[in-house]
């Protein structure tokens, strides 16, 4: 993960034009939810990917073009999913709050 931004993760270094990106922050009770799991699910629902929220609930995947679902699992909450859009170019920005 890189180091967090005001307006979420820093893109320093990543090509964007070239990437299809699904990204975001994770808060329960509008704080940041550390630890918390996300998952990416292709559209048939099958497992891509998992990575940990940093310690201010942010997340990042590059995925390909398409639609995704990220799944966001955390101790002590419901599982939470979000359908979500990649496009190679643009950065797809989810608030999820569990």
């Amino acid at each position: 993960m890189c180091g967090a931004t005001a307006g979420g993760l820093s893109l320093d270094g990543i090509d964007v034009a070239k990437e299809a990106i699904i990204q975001g922050v994770v808060t329960k009770s509008g704080e940041p939810a550390s630890p918390a799991y996300v998952r990416l699910l292709d559209r048939t629902g099958e497992f891509t990917a998992e990575v940990p929220t940093s310690a201010t609930g942010q997340f990042r995947f590059f995925a390909g073009p398409g639609e995704w679902t990220v799944r966001v699992l955390a101790p002590q909450s419901d599982a939470v999913d979000r359908t979500v859009t990649a496009q190679t170019g643009v950065v797809a920005e989810l608030e999820v709050e569990i």
